[in-house]
């Protein structure tokens, strides 16, 4: 059996209607402290509520990156973590860590939906190339694959929770839980489906307080709108499929527009919790 690691992410904010209420973890002084062979990483100091919970090596099959709340609890990353923080303040769970390759994403169709790396016809999944900013989801959104939109060529949802490609300048962890603001959102259409790409910047990068909206990213970012669209719209070319489209006059949309999907995307996750709308194979638990 694989050696488990568990480390601890910050975040204040879980859902209370879903987690057992929590109790606060402390870290002497903020040290790193291994255990035997297991290494326990004390990320932050302030009120640490969720553990990250790995399972099997990197680069397998059987790798599950889970989440467990403090008494132990496992926990769903895509349904237990609340989405809105208050003062247009979203959750982003980062899946890619930036300057990598391996494929990773929630597991929607396995209980918990733990992070794993995606597969193909039983091989790991890694894009051709690097992804140059940390990429992840928010929680507690869906995109309805029964749900055409009008505005994007009437496109129907890719039936997974809204992307968000964040553009700070620090090296996220699989599982990390950053405080972001969007400012700005692309309508990928993936082989005729949906798949949004909202782009923001964790509320700790040092040029935070500069951007608010796109022109802010083309003033203090220049050319990273442009080239997450090119990275997107190209990376499967080299496995010999066509080059992703986009919508809106593709552009990237403004930060209002950014907050109208994650509005849409969250009412439509809430209705899948609810069983309002049929899960398929989608994990609830």
């Amino acid at each position: 059996m694989a050696a488990a690691r568990l480390a601890v992410i910050a975040n204040p904010f879980l859902s209370l209607n879903r987690i057992s209420q929590v109790r606060s973890l402390r870290c002497n002084n903020g040290v790193s402290l291994s255990v035997s062979k297991r290494l326990f990483t004390c990320r932050a100091l302030h009120n640490p509520q969720l553990h990250v919970k790995e399972q099997g090596q990197p680069e397998t099959l059987d790798y599950r990156v889970f989440f467990l709340d403090s008494s132990g609890k496992t926990v769903s990353p895509w349904h237990d973590l609340p989405l809105h923080l208050g003062d247009g303040v979203f959750n982003f769970i980062a899946e890619i860590p930036k300057e990598s390759s391996a494929k990773m994403e929630v597991a929607t169709d396995e209980p918990y939906t733990p992070i794993k790396q995606d597969t193909k016809k039983g091989k790991l999944r890694y894009y051709p190339y690097n992804i140059n900013w940390n990429y992840g989801l928010l929680p507690q959104t869906w995109e309805d694959p029964s749900l055409a939109n009008s505005e994007v060529e009437g496109a129907f949802g890719d039936n997974d929770p809204v992307d968000v490609v964040e553009i700070g300048e620090s090296r996220a962890k699989i599982g990390q839980i950053l405080r972001v603001k969007p400012l700005g959102a692309l309508a990928m259409i993936d082989e005729g489906e949906l798949d949004w790409k909202i782009v923001a910047i964790s509320l700790d990068d040092p040029r935070a307080s500069l951007v608010n909206d796109v022109d802010d990213v083309e003033k203090h970012f220049p050319g990273t709108l442009t080239a997450i669209r090119d990275w997107f719209r190209d990376y499967k070319i080299p496995d010999g499929k066509p080059a992703n489209k986009f919508g809106l006059g593709n552009k990237a949309a403004n930060k209002d527009y950014a907050l109208k999907v994650i509005n849409e995307t969250n009412e439509s996750w809430a209705k899948l919790v609810k069983r309002s709308i049929p899960a398929g194979e989608l994990s609830l638990v």
